[in-house]
């Protein structure tokens, strides 16, 4: 491992120590903040659960701790409920309290008797941590707003593959292909949802629960092809060792040289690393794809190559040189260039933070959905836990340090409504259960509260360690793909 690669890990970890941790701070600073302001006492402010590595008491009386747990984090407070199994002490029955804490959040402890405090003060602990998420997910989504975004691609299909590969192993004709598709027309809406980015695309066919009368995946595709709009009917596809939606096509983006094989055709025709190909002969090239798929057409003949250097159009003519295919051996026609995507005319875009938090949420709101859809093909298994996210950090960090930023914004927003679910251990819970206390005209018992969290906290934990599972198994592929990349991309990313 060169030094080079050391320094860019260890980057990548401070920023995910900074944004990651800093993200689980700010919710319990949240809740820290609200139980002082209405005067509820704090006994502890722990980011991680269980025993401490190491603490200190400050001058406020309030014991500041890590814990070994990096799951989330908590604030001790006495008035509310006893957490102390989850926070790593000794449980002790508690008398009649009524309770309100959160996981991946906020805790508990029942270590000195006060007087309980009122709904509306514990309402306002409980939603305190949320807020701050937004709060803070506002001020970076700000940042992005002034810095800037690089433009996300358009919703102009550029590639249309053949056929796609299951996960069972079958080689099958991709659905977009059966139903049509091309490359350059402009898809406007999914299921009827208008679009703007291909992410939208693809985040509407993985998480879609459309279904034909047979029980078959189903997506309706509004295309416009030469400003004439189409309505297109499809069977997705199910791809990869997650078996999500996939009906076979990217985004269109232009072909940039990136480098060169050993002996290229296309160099010694002077193609320059950096040139971007908007033609071959006289087909527009939507994608880094459309060469390969050209030459295997047109065969080993001389092609024009047209595109944009340092802005400047060019064309030149380059000869294909026959070369033994990776897969099959057989000889097929090759430049000899290495390509990757170019947006062009690709400015920084500068998108309003509350743009950015609505379309988080959106995403956001869109995976619970599918999740509790019996018509959808999204399980708890293709979700992220610590590991995913770690890694998702990782990757972004060594790309760009607005994309480590975008990617948080959307991890407070996660947060934010995840722990507002009215589930117990979670904020949201401890909402609920204030708020049947309020109604009934006493709080629940603290026995049934403290047996219902236990619970509900070993099956989070559970849900944890399975989710985490997965994201090992991703993490593995990422890291050691099965197969290598070949010189040019013969298929379509499964979208």
């Amino acid at each position: 491992m060169s030094i080079t690669t050391v320094l860019s890990l260890l980057w990548a970890l401070v920023l995910m120590a900074l944004f990651f941790g800093g993200s689980i701070f700010v919710h319990e600073l949240g809740h820290f903040l609200a139980a002082r302001r209405r005067g509820v006492k704090v006994d502890r402010f722990s980011i991680g659960f269980g025993p401490k590595i190491f603490a200190w008491t400050g001058k406020d009386g309030v014991e500041y701790r890590l814990s070994w747990i990096p799951l989330g984090g908590y604030v001790a407070l006495p008035q509310l409920a006893d957490m102390r199994g989850i926070e790593g002490e000794p449980t002790s029955v508690a008398s009649d309290l009524d309770v309100g804490r959160s996981t991946l959040d906020v805790g508990c402890s029942g270590r000195s008797p006060a007087p309980p405090p009122s709904y509306s003060t514990k309402m306002l602990v409980f939603v305190a941590g949320a807020v701050c998420n937004i709060i803070f997910a506002f001020a970076l989504a700000s940042i992005l707003w002034i810095a800037g975004l690089p433009q996300e691609e358009p919703t102009q299909i550029g590639y249309v593959a053949s056929t796609l590969v299951t996960t069972d192993g079958n080689k099958i004709p991709a659905p977009g292909a059966t139903a049509g598709l091309r490359p350059g027309d402009i898809i406007t809406h999914v299921d009827g949802k208008a679009v703007s980015r291909f992410r939208e695309i693809e985040d509407l066919v993985i998480l879609g629960s459309g279904r034909t009368p047979d029980g078959s995946p189903e997506v309706a595709l509004t295309v416009l092809r030469d400003n004439t709009p189409l309505t297109l009917s499809l069977i997705p596809a199910y791809v990869g060792p997650e078996r999500i939606r996939s009906i076979g096509i990217a985004p269109s983006a232009n072909p940039a040289v990136d480098s060169f094989s050993a002996d290229s055709a296309a160099r010694d025709a002077g193609l320059r690393i950096g040139d971007i190909i908007t033609h071959i002969d006289d087909r527009a090239a939507y994608y880094v794809g459309s060469i390969s798929d050209y030459l295997r057409e047109h065969g080993a003949k001389p092609v024009r190559v047209s595109g944009l250097r340092d802005g400047q159009p060019f064309t030149l003519t380059v000869t294909p040189r026959l070369v033994n295919d990776e897969n099959t051996g057989q000889p097929v026609p090759r430049i000899g260039v290495l390509l990757k995507p170019h947006i062009l005319n690709a400015p920084l875009v500068h998108i309003p933070p509350h743009e950015q938090i609505a379309r988080h949420i959106r995403t956001t709101w869109r995976t619970i959905v599918s999740l509790v859809s019996p018509k959808s093909d999204i399980g708890v298994s293709k979700l992220s836990g610590p590991v995913g996210i770690a890694h998702v950090f990782i990757r972004l960090a060594q790309v760009d340090l607005r994309s480590v930023i975008w990617f948080t914004v959307l991890l407070n927003i996660n947060l934010a409504i995840f722990n507002l679910l009215p589930i117990p251990v979670l904020d949201g819970g401890h909402m609920m259960f204030a708020t049947i206390g309020k109604l009934r005209g006493r709080p629940l018992p603290m026995k049934f509260v403290m047996n219902t969290q236990a619970v509900f906290m070993a099956l989070l934990l559970t849900m944890i360690l399975y989710v985490s599972f997965f994201d090992i198994r991703r993490v593995k592929r990422d890291i050691m793909p099965d197969t290598p990349a070949a010189e040019q991309p013969a298929d379509a990313p499964a979208k």
